[in-house]
């Protein structure tokens, strides 16, 4: 993932928590992949766990490699370490060449924990090579070509309007409501705002009860955002402003 040739072990939950504890100014991590969509932990930790504000948006086109000790051949590998995300957006390479894949908390610690193991192999980005004296054995396994990763970049503070900004919010709907969907959407409808994304995600409440996140253009410190916001807010049982940040 970005920025792990700078910190290889840390997951993201550690780097909200090394914000939130003013550690860090800023962090990154990933929300979305083009192939396997949302990052769940990174949503889940957003909607649940911490109190951050998105101030920036990042997107990267993602390639990733065969990493091998060196000598290692194909005809060597039985077993193929990386995260979930990388694991599942190189799947029919791993089927066709018959490898068991194994799950590890980041790309850069699959490749740590693969020194000196002939018959095993990490899924990453060339740093990670570079980093532990590897090899690439195949280059851009990724099942697609167009292969890309939003990261989103997370501080303590809030960013100021640039008239070319995105806004990113969560919210529940009253499931025994009729409608209550359809209404908040036609809220950005009325006031003629484009979304650029919406996701769906379990409340951890219970079956059939969901999260709503919401991606749209403008500002929230925008008179008429605002507008829009109080309105949503005033017709969901939770709500919660994520941040707003200048359009990648």
């Amino acid at each position: 993932m970005l920025g792990e040739e700078l910190v290889p072990y840390c997951t993201i939950p550690a780097v909200m928590e090394s914000i939130v504890s003013q550690e860090c100014v800023k962090g990154i991590v990933p929300i979305e992949n083009s192939i396997e969509g949302p990052v769940g932990i990174t949503l889940d930790s957003l909607a649940h766990k911490y109190d951050l504000k998105i101030v920036g948006e990042i997107i990267i086109p993602i390639n990733q490699n065969l990493i091998v000790n060196p000598g290692a051949k194909m005809e060597d590998i039985d077993d193929v370490y990386s995260h979930s995300q990388a694991i599942a957006q190189c799947q029919e390479f791993i089927s066709k060449n018959n490898i068991q894949p194994h799950y590890a908390v980041s790309t850069a610690r699959a490749a740590k924990s693969i020194i000196g193991e002939k018959s095993k192999a990490a899924i990453g980005n060339a740093k990670s090579a570079e980093i532990y004296g590897l090899e690439i054995l195949r280059a851009n396994i990724q099942d697609v070509d167009n292969n890309a990763t939003r990261f989103v970049v997370l501080s303590n503070e809030e960013t100021e309007p640039t008239g070319n900004d995105k806004t990113s919010i969560i919210f529940s709907i009253y499931e025994d409501r009729p409608g209550s969907l359809y209404k908040i959407l036609g809220i950005f409808e009325k006031e003629n705002i484009n979304l650029t994304k919406i996701e769906s995600r379990p409340s951890k409440k219970g079956l059939g009860k969901y999260l709503f996140f919401v991606d749209f253009y403008g500002h929230c410190k925008d008179e008429s955002i605002k507008n829009i916001l109080n309105e949503i807010e005033s017709n969901t049982y939770f709500f919660k402003v994520l941040g707003s940040y200048p359009e990648f």
